[in-house]
């Protein structure tokens, strides 16, 4: 967690240096479309919001793509202010801010953003990467809303059912309970950001693990009732730039996969798959029968070696669950001589759903002579000092440069079923290496998810066969070519904003 003193270091100072103080006010626009009640509502005309009064903070990453990603994010947003006033807000990279792991959280950093925004400031709004931002827009729909009052604004998800990513929260009526989009923006005025402020430095956060960080983000501010709701924001949206919609919206996103290039070459991934021998007639088959095909290096690696498969005995005992002997020994075997030399290394589950096509478009984005250690981000004890790691289910990928320091490092099991994925976040934690997330990974099945929170992706990955025909899941939602547009695995009527 965050000391209960301020931090004003050289990284911050960089990012104090776009706070302006401008000389104009940008007349308030009635959305008309505001869920809030009349009551709450300031009338446009006496509710005039200054641009100095937003600080944006971009949910950045520390490795090269995200830098570079954040960095054009703010060049933007410091474009469109300048054609309205001839100095910039306050636009905060997140990974810059500190050295603390647990930033990515938000919560452990709301005492920073209170103690050096809370007085001149009336809403921090958060974005991703890769939400566009229309600045005129966004200012007239805040200019709706009281400032002097507690708002927690975004897009709305919800659970259609109770899932175990949620820790089956609301169970009788999944439903009932709203979080944010984060790739919509979400934003908090400043009068909620002090009171959690105070929260976080009085009441340490309970939480071990952080799954799905915007859902336990919602909660902790819902505070069982205590605090306000989700208000949903029809303009801030996820629909593509190029949509006849986006007209009416202050956010949108792009419409594809991230690519930076030529996708990778199908020689350049090695995949490991980690397999027992009660699943051999199970699950094998369902690779097999889908994404197989799609790898060239592929190898399975189970506690009995069957040559029907075939599959490789690593020597490793078979464990009711960590595994992290066995994904070990994989490491090991990726840097010998016994398998060709690939630039990028995937370790899955045998219960993995995985499109290759679609990674080898994402790789194309990372330099794998940097220590890339790529999937879906989970965290454990961030509050206090813990660190990030990649969970395993939705697939972990590493470039060769990161396997080699991860074992050059002495970094190793401390049992047979330790958790993998736990112990190599603990390394890099350990190294100084930064775990980089993607939200196209997924550790559960579709149905563990938001239907609007998966319309606009272009899914890589899901995990576990649970009441789930896999082969069917994987025609729905992941076979397609290399540049395939988001939700193709939905009805288009889930496209639409709701």
């Amino acid at each position: 967690m965050l000391s209960n003193q301020p931090r004003v270091g050289h990284k911050v100072a960089r990012c104090l240096l776009f706070l302006s103080f401008l000389h104009i006010n940008f007349a308030a626009g009635s959305s008309g479309k505001g869920s809030q009640s009349q009551d709450d509502l300031h009338v446009t005309h006496n509710n005039q919001l200054d641009l100095r009064e937003i600080v944006f903070v971009i949910q950045s990453q520390s490795s090269s793509f995200h830098v570079r990603q954040a960095d054009r994010q703010r060049a933007d947003l410091l474009k469109q202010a300048h054609s309205l006033t001839e100095k910039p807000p306050v636009v905060l990279l997140l990974h810059s801010l500190s050295d603390n792991e647990g930033d990515w959280s938000i919560l452990p950093l709301l005492p920073y953003l209170s103690h050096s925004f809370g007085k001149n400031s009336s809403w921090i709004v958060f974005l991703e990467e890769e939400t566009s931002v229309r600045m005129t827009k966004l200012v007239q729909v805040l200019a709706t809303f009281d400032k002097n009052k507690e708002w927690f604004l975004g897009k709305p998800l919800h659970d259609e059912e109770s899932t175990i990513i949620h820790h089956y929260a609301f169970a009788e009526n999944p439903s009932i309970f709203k979080y944010p989009d984060f790739a919509a923006a979400w934003a908090l005025s400043i009068p909620l950001v002090v009171r959690l402020a105070n929260k976080v430095r009085d009441e340490p956060l309970k939480s071990d693990f952080t799954i799905d960080l915007k859902h336990e983000v919602a909660l902790y501010i819902w505070d069982n009732g205590k605090g306000p709701h989700l208000t949903a924001v029809p303009e801030l949206c996820t629909e593509p730039e190029d949509s006849p919609q986006a007209l009416y919206c202050a956010t949108t996103l792009g419409s594809e996969l991230p690519m930076c290039g030529e996708a990778v070459n199908k020689e350049d991934i090695f995949v490991a798959v980690k397999t027992c021998r009660k699943f051999h007639s199970e699950r094998v088959p369902v690779i097999k029968k889908t994404w197989e095909k799609d790898a060239i290096f592929l190898e399975y690696y189970s506690d009995h070696a069957d040559p029907s498969i075939p599959t490789i005995n690593l020597g490793v005992p078979n464990t009711e669950r960590g595994h992290c002997g066995k994904t070990f020994a994989i490491l090991q075997r990726f840097l010998s001589s016994d398998v060709p030399n690939t630039k990028w290394l995937l370790i899955v589950d045998d219960d993995t759903l995985i499109s290759i096509p679609r990674l080898r478009v994402l790789l194309s984005c990372y330099d794998p002579s940097e220590p890339v250690c790529l999937g879906e981000r989970y965290g454990y004890g961030l509050s206090q000092g813990g660190y990030s790691y990649i969970t395993g289910g939705g697939g972990m990928v590493f470039s060769r440069e990161a396997v080699v320091r991860l074992l050059n490092s002495g970094c190793k099991c401390y049992s047979n079923d330790a958790p993998d994925d736990m112990v190599l976040g603990m390394c890099l934690n350990a190294l100084g290496l930064p775990v980089t997330h993607s939200p196209l990974f997924h550790q559960a099945r579709p149905e563990d998810y938001a239907r609007a929170f998966l319309a606009h992706q272009v899914p890589i990955s899901f995990h576990k066969h649970w009441n789930i025909d896999p082969v069917a899941v994987f025609n729905k939602w992941l076979r397609d070519d290399l540049r395939a547009k988001p939700s193709d695995g939905l009805n288009r009527s889930a496209k639409t904003e709701l």
